[in-house]
């Protein structure tokens, strides 16, 4: 049926593409698996920091999906996660179909905010610092050479004439307004997930008046950049749960904290050295409990990735270290240095932590199975005050609006957790909240009731189905 409408719809663009507007050009947009439509690439500029009178100005690029409807409403903009993501590499891969299905709705804008995707003109630094190859390292000394290699990275950036400061979330909300002033609207609409909720919530903030509706989906509080231990640890027993629900015909049930903790102490005990062959040369790297906590943070998003997640966990229990070792192989050079992209963590870094929440955050992580690295930003803290970007309590204060909003969460989100998406929320006056049964941190696709809800929200439809169930598997 999704397949069907995208069809459809793709066959109406291509019979009225409509005109362009300034600074746009039409062309064949081509998905990832070689689907096609018509649409519209544009670009406008912005002043890079609108605190200084400068006159400097950077370019922002999208990419517009064409209505299908006769009568097309506010332009619905899409804002990806990360912070990092890029809105027209999504268009293109992930979400496709969704991007094309919403078109029903009215024009939808793929943009890529400042410092992301096409938008993207800073160099990435590779700082002067190493992880040590010939030993192990503790936990402590890991994160000094992070913030070593970071403090290096913003001279790097700041002798390349790089206005690091320019890069937060209220000046992505400023290029917001600039793209609807762009667009010639009076209003748009927002359509976020993950770190695109942030900057939607914030958003909300300073130009409810000319926003019309907002969806956001995995949301992401103005002050939950950095989340609390203890909840990673409470998804952790939702996912157990689930798993041991899933799982009762084969009886096949795994202790997920016990294996971690089993593991965790094992490597904290005697790390494991592997050791390959990098173009002839022998290249080796000790795997502690550091780097699964890090995996783990990173796979736990998904329920799927979090199950491939327990395999490995699982291998390396068994002294089994060929699917770990193929991964690090895969994924991370041990000859390379600590490297960092400005603008995902500068928006981190400014979004910040209030000091009550850092120190219950800093206390949770000295017990909570992945301690601090699910929020590694938690240890540039002190730099972000050092340097003058964090934005300060008054930012974090949660958004009030009437703005009408749609929120999506996923139970098994292990990124974003489902009780703090509801506080993030509770200040929102005309607030539609619906539930995803076991899906996770990326969960648009992971039902056909998830675009039909967004569309019957967007078409003022009333919305009955509050819980969507998923499969676990999914």
């Amino acid at each position: 049926m999704k397949i069907l409408i995208s069809t459809i719809c793709i066959l109406l663009s291509n019979l009225s593409l409509g005109l362009p507007l300034k600074h746009e050009t039409a062309f064949t947009f081509t998905a990832g698996d070689e689907q096609t439509v018509a649409a519209y690439k544009g670009v406008f500029n912005v002043t890079e920091n609108r605190k200084k009178d400068n006159g400097k100005t950077i370019p922002l690029h999208y990419v517009r999906f064409p209505s299908t409807s006769k009568t097309p409403g506010k332009p619905i903009v899409y804002l990806a996660g990360g912070p990092g993501g890029s809105g027209i590499a999504t268009a293109k891969y992930r979400r496709f179909e969704l991007f094309m299905a919403m078109r029903e709705v009215a024009d939808v804008i793929a943009f890529d905010q400042r410092g992301t995707g096409d938008s993207d003109n800073l160099p990435e630094c590779h700082s002067d610092q190493f992880i040590p190859t010939d030993r192990p390292i503790t936990d402590e000394e890991y994160i000094a050479l992070n913030q070593k290699a970071l403090k290096t990275c913003f001279k790097y950036w700041q002798d390349q004439n790089i206005d690091y400061a320019a890069y937060t979330t209220p000046e992505s909300v400023a290029d917001l307004n600039d793209l609807r002033i762009h667009l010639g609207v009076d209003k748009i609409s927002l359509w976020g997930i993950s770190y695109g909720s942030h900057l939607a919530l914030a958003a909300m903030k300073t130009m409810g008046d000319k926003l019309h509706k907002v969806i956001i989906a995995s949301a992401e509080g103005l002050s939950q950049t950095i989340k609390y231990p203890a909840r990673t640890d409470e998804y952790f027993t939702r996912l157990q749960t689930a798993l041991n629900q899933a799982s009762k015909k084969s009886k096949m049930q795994i202790d997920i904290k016990a294996l971690l903790t089993r593991v965790h102490k094992k490597l904290d005990k005697q790390p494991i050295l592997l050791a390959w062959e990098d173009e002839g040369k022998q290249t080796s790297y000790y795997l502690q409990s550091r780097l699964m906590k890090q995996m783990a943070s990173g796979m736990i998003s998904d329920p799927s990735r979090a199950q491939q997640m327990l395999m490995l966990y699982h291998t390396v229990d068994a002294g089994i270290t060929a699917p770990i070792s193929g991964i690090i192989q895969q994924h991370l050079n041990p000859k390379d240095p600590i490297k960092f992209k400005l603008m995902g963590v500068v928006m981190d870094m400014a979004s910040g932590i209030s000091p009550s929440r850092r120190s219950v955050i800093e206390e949770q992580a000295q017990s909570a199975l992945l301690g601090g690295y699910l929020n590694f930003s938690l240890y540039f803290t002190d730099l972000a005050y050092e340097l003058g970007l964090d934005l300060g309590d008054t930012f974090r204060k949660e958004t009030i609006s009437d703005v009408p909003t749609l929120l999506l969460s996923g139970t098994l989100d292990g990124r974003t957790y489902i009780e703090s998406q509801h506080e993030a929320v509770k200040h929102l006056s005309d607030v539609t909240k619906i539930t995803l049964k076991n899906a996770g941190h990326n969960l648009f696709k992971s039902s056909p009731k998830v675009i039909e809800t967004m569309l019957m929200f967007m078409h003022d439809q009333p919305i009955k189905e509050q819980v969507i169930h998923v499969d676990i598997s999914q």
